[in-house]
């Protein structure tokens, strides 16, 4: 077993783990979520950063069998990996790597590509793409090796409605299921009732979008050129579309408050010195230990 496929088992265990631990504490994770969404009052990517150091300190904090540590932004491009955090099984002291993702519930990047591989890699095969060890050649292709050892914990939330879930995207099973892919260019769309390519308004920029024997949109690439941004490249999907081919971490949806006090924390934490953080340190830690002590 390669060690991309061995910290992809890896994975999907810690996402069991946490999937059990939530149904167990819904309270805390609830509790963590409402604190990493509120800072979008502050603004709006400052909860993506602050959702790393987050969720990192609740697996520290909460899951005795796993700890974790951010990934410092200063080693970002010395990374091999996507990763924003690194998840320590603390049995066998074994690392995962895995990339944060804090989106709205909607289209969704799961890697970047940064080596734009996989937009030319389709393209060699034409515009539509149906035979089924084709497809599965192409996955397997080094295009597409990027994607045995992307873990990505995708933090998504539903604004208007204060609802939020960890989505987690199952590749095996895209691969497994996927039964065609077609490209679909500027000024066309995929109909999923004709399940075809026809005229239609809204796309910038052509994709490779990947579809099940019912007809139904599993995931995308995008572009792919060198001169595209980080918006118009890479692997992605979309969760409302998708959503048979997500795992929720957290048993579904749960509902989130905003923490305005947290809000003020912050305010005085930035205009407070180092000794006063260590005393506000001192509390929290102990508040967090009492949490620990509860049971539901």
């Amino acid at each position: 077993m390669n060690r991309l496929h061995t910290t992809g088992v890896l994975y999907k265990d810690f996402q069991k783990r946490f999937k059990l631990f939530a149904s167990k504490r819904p309270d805390l994770v609830e509790n963590t979520l409402s604190n990493i969404f509120t800072m979008r009052l502050i603004g709006n990517k400052t909860h993506g950063d602050l959702a790393e150091i987050g969720i990192a300190e609740f697996i520290h904090q909460f899951m005795y069998d796993f700890d974790s540590r951010h990934v410092g932004k200063d080693l970002f491009r010395a990374k091999e990996h996507e990763e924003d955090i690194v998840i320590v099984n603390e049995l066998t002291k074994e690392e995962i790597p895995v990339s944060l993702k804090a989106y709205g519930d909607g289209p969704l990047q799961l890697s970047t590509d940064k080596d734009s591989k996989m937009f030319p890699k389709l393209c060699e095969y034409g515009d539509a793409i149906t035979d089924r060890k084709t497809i599965k050649d192409i996955l397997k292709s080094e295009a597409f090796q990027s994607l045995d050892s992307v873990n990505v914990m995708p933090l998504i939330y539903r604004e208007d409605e204060k609802e939020c879930n960890i989505m987690v995207f199952d590749f095996d099973k895209m691969k497994k299921r996927t039964n065609m892919i077609l490209r679909v260019d500027k000024g066309y769309k995929y109909d999923e009732d004709l399940k075809k390519v026809i005229p239609g308004k809204g796309r910038s920029h052509p994709i490779y979008m990947f579809i099940d024997k019912n007809g139904k949109y599993i995931c995308e690439v995008r572009y792919g050129d060198a001169a595209a941004n980080a918006l118009q490249r890479g692997f992605w999907t979309h969760t409302k579309n998708a959503v048979n081919y997500f795992d929720s971490l957290t048993n579904g949806w749960i509902s989130y408050e905003h923490n305005l006090t947290l809000v003020q924390l912050f305010k005085l934490a930035l205009n407070s010195t180092e000794n006063g953080h260590k005393s506000a340190n001192v509390i929290l830690q102990t508040d967090i230990d009492n949490l620990k002590q509860k049971t539901l």
